[in-house]
């Protein structure tokens, strides 16, 4: 099949977009993908047809969440401009496909770390940007209390996620016969379940929060059940290949994590590198620059681009969205929670 046909194939409109990758670029031994994104001007990044509080685009065409926010750090970092993103929309299906393929530069598309995943996928997961965990939605009156109470019924599931195996599995492990529905998108999962094609909806809980806002009677007719039954850790994704890359969209994610554990807000910023602790931390340093490849100053326009990792969630995900959702297991590591940047020396 040519090349532009395989790519509208896997990302359907988004051809008419981009310009596919050429078949040298993509394989080639030791590849450059930051020089890639030097030399097109833009950085590809693959997120959801649309996910809110994650990655989704206004009727004006304006894309927001917390995914679209950090593949504009990248763009920040490694362009100089966080404006020089293409977004790709992708069905989860479509993502690896996507990257492997060379379509994308960086999946930020609600995507779980998994071992298969990174074993078989020429995939590397560069952090976890949001700890999430599986959860169901039912619809109220008359839906299930507890996932014991799904015993035998039917559950909605996006085809390509994590949440198809997950789901099988307890169900195994508990007797309850669960009989998963999939479908090959989550707008299409979402109608059937609204539907009535199914008797719950199951995905990581961050997204279910987003569905629950779009019920048809308004939020009170859906709700989530109590259970959480698997761990979903969502990372950002790069090709295997280019270690590099890898540890450049790593250190990205740890600089706005570090940025709030600093107390460093995007207001602040350029005042309190002034501060030893801050200028060590987020400053420059000639032989990381190099072994990168990066121009300097690449972590504090990542942070000075869209915040530390807590504006990003609050304007997302918490209170500042429609969401609200709490930091729970994504508050820093000094509040309880489990996120952390290691050092840089």
């Amino acid at each position: 099949m040519p090349r532009l046909l395989q790519c509208c194939a896997v990302v359907g409109a988004a051809c008419l977009l981009l310009q596919c990758v050429q078949p040298t670029e993509v394989h080639a031994e030791g590849e450059n993908t930051l020089a890639q994104i030097r030399a097109r001007g833009a950085l590809h990044c693959g997120v959801s047809e649309g996910i809110e509080g994650f990655s989704a685009k206004d009727g004006a065409g304006h894309w927001s969440g917390i995914d679209v926010d950090f593949c504009r750090a990248v763009a920040a970092a490694v362009l100089g401009n966080a404006a020089k993103v293409e977004f790709v929309p992708l069905k989860a299906s479509e993502r690896f496909p996507a990257l492997d393929e060379g379509i994308v530069d960086l999946l930020a598309r609600n995507t779980t770390w998994t071992l298969l995943r990174e074993s078989t996928l020429k995939a590397q997961f560069a952090g976890v940007l949001f700890y999430d965990t599986q959860g169901f939605l039912v619809r109220r009156p008359g839906g299930a209390q507890t996932v014991a109470g799904l015993k035998g019924a039917t559950v909605c599931v996006e085809k390509g996620t994590s949440t198809v195996a997950h789901l099988r599995a307890y169900s195994n492990d508990n007797k309850l016969d669960i009989k998963p529905l999939v479908i090959d998108s989550a707008a299409e999962a979402r109608s059937a379940f609204y539907e009535g094609r199914c008797s719950a909806y199951a995905a990581d809980s961050s997204h279910l929060a987003a569905v629950r806002l779009m019920a048809p009677g308004g939020p009170q007719t859906a709700e989530m059940l109590p259970e959480r039954i698997a761990k979903e850790p969502l990372s950002p994704v790069v090709r295997a290949g280019d270690e590099s890359w890898l540890t450049l969209v790593r250190w990205v994610l740890f600089a706005l994590v570090t940025a709030e554990e600093l107390g460093v807000t995007r207001d602040t910023l350029q005042a309190r590198l002034n501060d030893p602790t801050v200028r060590r931390a987020l400053a420059d340093d000639d032989e990381i620059n190099q072994s990168l490849g990066v121009e300097p100053g690449w972590m504090v326009r990542a942070v000075q681009s869209v915040g530390n990792y807590g504006e990003m969630f609050d304007r997302n995900l918490g209170p500042r969205s429609p969401l609200k959702l709490e930091r729970g297991l994504n508050r820093l590591w000094t509040q309880g929670g489990l996120m952390y940047a290691p050092p840089i020396r």
